[in-house]
C-alpha cells in the first residue's frame, strides 16, 4: 500500500511508556520525515545487541563467526580446496595452530558465505626470505572472491604500490606501510561494503577499511569494481548478496590463523548508506512502528493508552487514531473540570504531558492550532500558573 506524502506528519513524540512525569519531561529531537522512519533520540527505536569483547586483543568477541581456530578439525570444518583434488600438486596444512599455503596447491575457501562483515585475520610472510617485489612472500584475502586486500612481505621490500601489502590491489595503495618484519605475525582488520549494483545502476561502489596492526591503512576506500593483474574492472560489475572469503595461492607458504569475522548490519539501500531512506522505504517503516505502538496502546488504559495513541500518530496519522484519542482526554478534561483545587493541582503532570503531546501535535501542524483539547488544556495550563518547561 503506498501512504500518499500528504500523511507525512513531522512530530515529536511522546514518552507514555513511561511514567507520566517521565513522559512529560522526555522527548525527541527533529522527528521522523520523508527520509527517516525514526525520531532523532527516538525510545522507539531498537537498542543495539549486547555483544561482549574478548579479553585479548584480536581474539573474537562473542558475536563473531570463527572459520579458523587453529586446529585440523577448523580447517576441515570451515575450508576447502578450490581446485579439485587432481589438478592441484599439493595440499594447504595446518602446522602449529596456523594453516600453510602449499605452493601449487591453489586457493582455499570457506565454505561459509557472507557479505558485508568486519574480518579479522592474521598472516605471516616465511622468515627465510627468498626473492623480491611481488615475489616474497606473496599472497591475499579475497573478500567475496571479488576484491583482493593484498598480503605481501613489503618490509624493505617495495614494489608497485597499488600491490603493496593492504593494498587494495590494483585499486589504492595502503596509506602507509606498518608491517612487522618478515616471520613476525601481522593483522588484519577489515571493514568490508560490497558494491551495490541495480539495473546498471552504481547505488554504492562499496568500500573497504583496513588496519594493519592496529594502523589504518585504507579509509572507506571505494572498491571501484575490484582491482586485478594489469586490469580495471568495471565499477558496474555485479557482486552477490553472499560470497565465500577465499585465500590466495601465489607460490609462497604464508601462514594464516586467528580467523573471523561478524556479519555488519545491512544498509536499508533505497536511498544511501548514511541513514536516509527512500520515502517509499521511510513510510513503510513509520507504518510498521504506528502498527506497533497502537498494538501496545490497546493493553493499556486511562491517559496511558491516549498517549500512546497520540505517539502513533507522529509516525503514520489515522483519523480513527486520533478520535479514540480525542475521546480519552476528553472525558478525563471533563473530570478534571469537577475537581476542586487542590485535587487540580494534583494533576499537574498529567495535564503538562498532554500540553506537551498537543502542542507538538499542533507545533508540526499534526492538528489546527484551533484544536479544542490543546486550547483548552493551555487555558488550564495559564491559569494555574504552570511552567511546561520545568521538570
Amino acid at each position: 500500500m503506498r501512504i500518499p506524502l500528504t500523511r507525512l506528519i513531522p512530530s515529536v513524540v511522546i514518552l507514555s511508556a513511561l511514567s507520566m512525569s517521565d513522559a512529560y519531561t522526555t522527548f525527541f529531537g527533529d522527528p521522523p520525515d520523508a527520509h527517516h522512519a525514526w525520531a532523532v533520540h527516538d525510545q522507539n527505536r531498537p537498542q543495539p545487541p549486547r555483544v561482549d569483547p574478548a579479553e585479548m586483543p584480536g581474539a573474537p568477541p562473542s558475536d563473531a563467526i570463527v572459520l579458523f581456530d587453529g586446529t585440523q578439525e577448523s580447517f576441515e570444518t570451515n575450508w576447502f580446496h578450490t581446485k579439485p583434488e587432481g589438478e592441484r600438486e599439493s595440499d594447504w596444512s595446518v602446522v602449529d595452530g596456523a594453516m600453510v599455503c602449499a605452493p601449487k596447491g591453489g586457493y582455499i575457501a570457506t565454505k561459509e558465505k557472507f557479505g558485508d562483515c568486519q574480518l579479522h585475520i592474521e598472516w605471516s610472510a616465511p622468515s627465510d626470505i627468498k626473492g623480491k617485489g611481488q615475489g616474497r612472500g606473496n599472497s591475499g584475502v579475497f573478500l567475496m572472491g571479488m576484491v583482493e586486500v593484498q598480503v605481501l612481505d613489503n618490509y624493505e621490500n617495495p614494489t608497485y604500490a597499488d600491490g603493496t601489502a593492504g593494498a587494495v590491489y590494483g585499486v589504492m595503495p595502503p596509506a602507509a606501510n606498518a608491517l612487522r618484519p618478515p616471520g613476525e605475525w601481522q593483522s588484519y582488520d577489515i571493514i568490508f561494503r560490497r558494491p551495490i549494483v541495480r539495473d546498471g545502476e552504481v547505488l554504492d561502489p562499496g568500500s573497504l577499511t583496513v588496519m594493519c596492526n592496529g594502523v589504518v591503512i585504507q579509509d572507506s576506500t571505494p572498491i571501484n569494481g575490484g582491482g586485478g593483474y594489469k586490469k580495471r574492472k568495471p565499477l558496474d560489475r555485479v557482486f552477490p548478496d553472499v560470497g565465500s572469503l577465499s585465500l590466495q595461492d601465489h607460490g609462497n607458504p604464508v601462514r594464516f590463523r586467528n580467523i573471523w569475522y561478524r556479519p555488519l548490519r545491512p544498509r536499508e539501500f533505497d536511498g544511501g548508506s548514511d541513514g536516509r531512506l527512500s520515502t517509499e522505504a521511510a513510510l513503510a517503516k513509520r507504518a510498521e512502528i504506528a502498527a506497533g505502538i497502537r498494538e501496545d496502546a490497546a493493553q493499556k488504559q486511562g491517559l496511558d493508552k491516549a498517549l500512546r495513541l497520540l505517539e502513533a500518530q507522529v509516525y503514520m496519522s489515522k483519523d480513527e487514531t486520533q478520535e479514540e484519542a480525542d475521546a480519552i482526554v476528553g472525558a478525563y478534561l471533563e473530570e478534571y473540570s469537577t475537581l476542586n483545587e487542590e485535587e487540580k493541582k494534583g494533576r499537574k503532570w498529567k495535564i503538562l504531558s498532554l500540553y506537551k503531546a498537543y502542542n507538538f501535535l499542533v507545533e508540526f501542524d499534526m492538528l489546527p492550532p484551533e484544536h479544542d483539547h490543546s486550547k483548552a488544556i493551555n487555558v488550564i495550563v495559564e491559569e494555574q500558573g504552570w511552567d511546561p518547561k520545568k521538570k
